[in-house]
């Protein structure tokens, strides 16, 4: 559903979220080991975040990336998705075709548009900080 970019960030936010927790920072080596990603690719993804204002990069011997506790608290997993898949997962026809909407509809069209609705719900009330915490506490797993 989401492209690969936008599952290692994702994965990677929340990874970061679970250091920023305790004032730390961590570096994109660190950060693709962790989530199973190449370090050149992983470099891209998080550039796209902190050019999105959705994380922040500081360098120097204690650089590294991280996020704010207030942006821990407020940032949704929607607003991941959108800097990194843009809305593309909303709007383009679920079979892939150029054109589709209510007047030439695909196959699967109509019942799409209740799947896209509930994950534009599920995505906007999700916060990283809350997904973070699941795996701190074990009840939600980034590895497996």
């Amino acid at each position: 559903m989401f492209s690969k970019a936008c599952e290692y960030g994702i994965r990677a936010i929340l990874f970061i979220v679970t250091k920023s927790r305790y004032d730390e920072r961590t570096r994109i080596r660190e950060i693709a080991k962790e989530i199973g990603a190449p370090e050149a690719f992983t470099a891209k993804v998080l550039q796209k975040l902190v050019k999105n204002n959705l994380l922040h990069s500081s360098t120097g011997p204690k650089g590294g990336f991280f996020l704010k506790e207030k942006d821990i608290e407020r940032l949704k997993l929607i607003q991941v998705v959108k800097a990194i898949d843009g809305d593309s997962v909303y709007v383009n026809c679920g079979l892939g075709l150029k054109k589709c909407d209510a007047e030439h509809p695909c196959p699967v069209h109509h019942k799409f548009e209740h799947i896209r609705a509930d994950l534009i719900e599920m995505l906007s009330t999700m916060k990283v900080g809350k997904m973070a915490e699941d795996i701190e506490n074990k009840t939600a797993f980034l590895k497996y």
